[in-house]
């Protein structure tokens, strides 16, 4: 017998004899259970030390008189009595210890019987246990298996409800973008359409600067002309007047010798002449200052409407540049030449 199996046979025992203990609360009927027990079921022969290790009641003296009761009981059912009145004492004896050493034998293999049958039922339960161990390791693993597929379940389920989750956030997030987007191009065609209004103001506003502008020049050029035709006339009358005072003094020196009364008269001519020529000439200046104020409301006029296109400006500036050199090249001052 393996060590396996004598752990699973005391553990029988162990077992039965709690069983006596609830069915015999009497401390000998106990001990005499306990030394059938151990004789007839386990084929073991009980001791003192033995029973009282088992059943741990009362004091050793009681297992000791139940133990030497238990075996006079067996001595005495083991013995066979043949009671005929024809056979001698001697013949009964004999013929009992007969009868006993067969029902010993009896007794004997039936104990090997009961033995065998006992290895068969040992056989049979350890085959009984291995497979309910098998089953039970079956279901080990596949409760094993049921645990990690439910964590793993778990785990998906979390998984899910932190996507979930961050889903949601996403779609908040995604609808604040989209605000600030529908936010963003309503600021962006709002800019559009002040930039859009700016671009027509400024548009009209440099046409009206234009209009402005070339009405200015318009009266500019008119000015110009009028103050050049002035100072032309002038510069003619001027000249005439010269060559008349040249005339008169050529005159005046050929015939220096007529009367007197004529070269008076010449000379209070010229003095006339010559304040005809002053005031001319204080006309003169008067015009070059109007044409100085002129030139610098042009300039201002010019600076006012710097934003414009460059054409207008060079036209301006060409028609700024060329007007005093006009002047210049035709007017010039009493007493010089023509």
């Amino acid at each position: 017998m393996s060590m396996s199996d004598s752990i699973t046979e005391e553990n029988r025992l162990h077992a039965e004899i709690k069983r006596l203990k609830a069915q015999f609360p009497d401390t000998r009927d106990l001990y005499r259970e306990a030394c059938a027990l151990l004789f007839f079921r386990f084929g073991i022969t009980p001791t003192a030390n033995r029973l009282y290790q088992l059943v741990r009641r009362g004091s050793m003296s009681t297992p000791v008189a139940v133990l030497a009761a238990f075996w006079a009981e067996l001595r005495e059912k083991s013995r066979v009595r043949i009671e005929h009145a024809d056979l001698p004492a001697e013949l009964r004896e004999v013929a009992g210890e007969m009868v006993a050493a067969l029902w010993r034998r009896a007794a004997g293999a039936a104990d090997d019987a009961l033995q065998a049958l006992r290895i068969d039922v040992e056989a049979a339960r350890l085959a009984a246990e291995a497979a309910v161990a098998a089953v039970q390791a079956d279901l080990a693993r596949t409760e094993t298996a049921l645990e990690q597929r439910t964590a793993t379940l778990l785990a998906a389920q979390v998984r899910i409800h932190e996507l979930e989750q961050a889903q949601a956030a996403a779609a908040a997030t995604r609808d604040v973008l989209e605000g600030e987007l529908a936010r963003a191009h309503q600021t962006l065609r709002e800019r559009d359409a002040a930039l859009a209004q700016a671009r027509t103001d400024f548009a009209a506003e440099l046409d009206k600067q234009r209009t402005s502008t070339e009405l200015a020049e318009t009266r500019l050029q008119a000015a110009e002309k009028r103050a050049l035709l002035e100072i032309e006339r002038e510069r003619t009358a001027n000249t005439r007047l010269q060559r008349e005072l040249g005339g008169a003094q050529q005159r005046a020196a050929r015939d220096g010798e007529r009367a007197q009364a004529e070269i008076q008269s010449l000379h209070t001519q010229l003095g006339d002449l010559r304040h005809q020529a002053g005031m001319l000439e204080g006309r003169i200046e008067a015009m070059w200052a109007s044409h100085a104020a002129q030139a610098q409301e042009l300039e201002r006029l010019r600076q006012k409407a710097s934003s414009p296109g460059s054409a207008p400006r060079r036209t301006l500036r060409r028609a700024t540049q060329q007007s005093p050199g006009a002047a210049k090249g035709t007017v010039r001052k009493p007493g010089g030449k023509a």
